[in-house]
This record gives structure tokens, C-alpha cells and sequence, in this order.
């Protein structure tokens, strides 16, 4: 392969690991959409749209794999590619989270603890998972740390909502003498803590993205670890 068309592979590849991202956060914005609203349809549409994620995720492996079996890039290059092969990995994992997150609003009817903010918590998850991409796209070294930063104040975030619902439920006796009633509360409360929990784990991915892209741009590991 010419020098030339090698590079713009690199650059090609570049361009499709962003254009991922991208599909894989309006994913999990729709899914946060799916929960506020109890919307079924919008909740079918994000489960519907895993499979392109799962395609673009096996595509992108095959370029890399390709790159590095026929190119044999050193240094640098071989940096990037190895980090944007680790990316797309993370991206489809957020993907399935965003999924989990649909199924979840195609169960629910209600809401139960309202002091719990998902969609707060939801949002903090898509910026940092938009400053990671951005620092991977730019390379932002800086921004790989202040995105590994703030998810000390994601897990914050979430550990605060989950010991609210804990907390509540062994000072208050919440369940009436319907057993019916009482099983579909305690599966409410199950989703809800499952959620805060998943959006918790895009947080990580989140962190594994900017981790990578550090170490694609200055071949420094001290996120990875």
C-alpha cells in the first residue's frame, strides 16, 4: 500500500471510530429519553438499533486487524490503532448498556424514587463519554485526565443514589399487604438500582476511552492501570 493511501487509512479509521461514538450516544441519549418518558416505542427503537452498533463494532475490528497484519505500523501508528481497536470496544459495551437501559423503560410503569435523579446522572455519563472522544480525536492529553477525574464524582453521584433507595427502604416499611403489589415495587426498585448501576459502568468505559487515547498520544499508561 502506498505511503499516501496508508495514511488516509489511518485517517479513515479515525473518522469511523468517532462516527461510532456518535451512533452509540444517541443511543444511550435515547435510552435516558425511553426511561424519563415510559416511552415503549422509543425504548424498541434503541434495542432494534444494537445490531448496527454490534456491525460497525466487527467492521472497525477487521480494519485494525487489517492495518496491523499488512501495514506492520510501529510506534505511533501502532498506538493508534491498538488504542481505537480498544475504543470501539468500549463503545459497543455502552452500546449494550444503552440497550439495558431500554429494556428497562419497556418494563416500567411508574416511578419510585423520584429524589433519585437518573437523568442527572444519565447526562454526566454523556459528557464525559463526549470529552473522551473529543480528547481522542483532538489529542488532548490533558483532557484524557480531567475526564478520568470527574468520575470520582460520577461514582459520588451514584453511590449517593443508590444508598437514598437502600436507606429508605430499611427506616420505611414500603410495602403493603398486597403481595402482587409489593413484588412489582421491589422489581421497580430493582431496575432503578440496575440503572444507576449501568450508567455507573458508561462512566467507566468512558475512562477506558480517555485511559486510551493517553496512551495512544503519548504512550503514557497511567490511566490504564
Amino acid at each position: 500500500m502506498p505511503r499516501q493511501e496508508y495514511q488516509e487509512s489511518l485517517s479513515n479509521l479515525r473518522d469511523d471510530v468517532l462516527y461510532m461514538s456518535e451512533v452509540v450516544a444517541e443511543r444511550l441519549r435515547l435510552g435516558l429519553d425511553a426511561l424519563e418518558q415510559k416511552d415503549r416505542e422509543l425504548a424498541e427503537e434503541v434495542v432494534g438499533g444494537d445490531d448496527e452498533v454490534n456491525q460497525m463494532y466487527l467492521d472497525l475490528e477487521s480494519d485494525c486487524v487489517d492495518l496491523i497484519a499488512l501495514q506492520q505500523p510501529v510506534a505511533s501508528d501502532l498506538r493508534f490503532i491498538a488504542a481505537s481497536f480498544k475504543i470501539i470496544t468500549d463503545l459497543e459495551r455502552i452500546g449494550d448498556l444503552a440497550v439495558n437501559l431500554a429494556q428497562y423503560a419497556m418494563d416500567a410503569d411508574r416511578d419510585v424514587f423520584p429524589e433519585v435523579d437518573v437523568q442527572q446522572i444519565g447526562v454526566e455519563t454523556l459528557n464525559m463519554l463526549e470529552s473522551a472522544m473529543a480528547a481522542y480525536a483532538n489529542d488532548d492529553s490533558e483532557a484524557c485526565y480531567a475526564v478520568a477525574e470527574r468520575d470520582d464524582d460520577l461514582d459520588a453521584m451514584c453511590e449517593a443514589a443508590s444508598s437514598t433507595v437502600v436507606r429508605d427502604l430499611i427506616e420505611h416499611d414500603p410495602f403493603g399487604e398486597d403481595d402482587a403489589d409489593a413484588e412489582s415495587y421491589l422489581q421497580d426498585i430493582s431496575r432503578l438500582l440496575l440503572t444507576v448501576r449501568d450508567l455507573e459502568r458508561v462512566g467507566d468505559h468512558a475512562v477506558n476511552i480517555a485511559a486510551r487515547a493517553l496512551y495512544m498520544i503519548e504512550d503514557d499508561a497511567e490511566l490504564l492501570y
